[in-house]
């Protein structure tokens, strides 16, 4: 008996995707598993992106940029899609060779797993911060991750990036798909429900995609604002994975020691400061409600969340 292979449909969300949006969709029609969909959710793109995502074949939904919402653009997505496996990518995510689809997929043929998410690679003028912070978070190595982990993996037993992932449909169905009016972190927030129902996370390094920012210390500054606010809003839902305090210490450490092995040492000021500016924000974030409106917005990445978010605690 000849099982049928699960249909699967990659979901973009798009606005104004530039060329790299232009080398991704190359790169999925070049795929030894071509994805049996392509569903960009537009929101309000003044180039070519809607061009090219009818060029290559796509299937698009045109949103208001006022309605875009991480978690509720991403579900409206999987809601749409035809695919009994869901992929996500964003616009500047390119896959790295003609196997990255296919392994990213692997891992779902095992019934426990209902997630997974492929290694990003740092593009070609990524900055050395860019570079060792896709060194740090995804490394050459691959791992499942269960429920039972936390106790070894704490807080990074939940981690996920929806610009380069995979779900199982039904069951991101079953956890109500990913939660809307969320500032930062949906796919994490969302593969913490599924790790809580036994499910299990994989991290699968040899699908690989081109992603990288070198980000500005403003934007490092506004960024980790974001995910302070995040996880303050969903302190219920991670508690018990553990503070993420012990994973920002290994991270500051791996990074001195990066630059140290890379013979920058005149970067290693920069690195302290920039670390003290996150930590800072974050611990901002955290405590935002004690903020004036107006000024978390401005300390946010995401300024148009603040107009529309009836923001818990408020």
């Amino acid at each position: 008996m000849i099982v049928p292979q699960p249909l699967i449909s990659v979901i973009i969300p798009t606005r104004n995707g530039g060329p790299r949006f232009r080398e991704l969709l190359a790169a999925l029609r070049q795929q030894s598993r071509v994805p049996d969909e392509i569903l960009v959710i537009d929101s309000g793109s003044g180039d070519e992106t809607l061009a090219l995502a009818k060029k290559y074949g796509a299937r698009v939904i045109s949103i208001a940029p006022q309605d875009f919402d991480h978690g509720g653009t991403r579900s409206l997505g999987a809601r749409s899609a035809i695919g009994d496996l869901v992929v996500y990518l964003t616009q500047d995510a390119v896959p790295a060779d003609s196997e990255a689809l296919q392994q990213l997929l692997a891992p779902l043929t095992d019934e426990r797993v209902a997630a997974t998410y492929g290694r990003q690679l740092p593009n070609a003028d990524a900055s050395c911060f860019a570079r060792h912070l896709r060194d740090f978070n995804y490394p050459a190595r691959s791992v499942v991750r269960s429920f039972e982990d936390r106790v070894r993996f704490g807080f990074k037993t939940a981690f996920i990036s929806n610009s380069f992932a995979a779900y199982r449909r039904d069951l991101l169905a079953a956890v109500g798909y990913f939660q809307e009016g969320l500032l930062f972190g949906e796919d994490t927030f969302t593969v913490a429900k599924l790790l809580r129902r036994g499910y299990c996370v994989a991290y699968a390094a040899e699908a690989r995609v081109l992603h990288s920012h070198n980000y500005t210390v403003t934007q490092d500054f506004r960024r980790y604002f974001d995910i302070g606010v995040a996880h303050v809003m969903n302190r219920e839902l991670l508690e018990s994975f553990g503070s993420p305090t012990g994973e920002g210490r290994r991270y500051v450490a791996a990074e001195l020691a990066f630059l140290v092995r890379e013979n920058l040492y005149w970067r290693l000021p920069e690195s302290m400061m920039r670390n003290a500016v996150k930590l800072f924000a974050y611990n901002l974030g955290k405590r935002y409600t004690m903020l004036p409106r107006g000024l978390a917005r401005r300390c946010s990445l995401n300024r148009g969340w603040w107009s529309v978010s009836p923001l818990k605690g408020r």
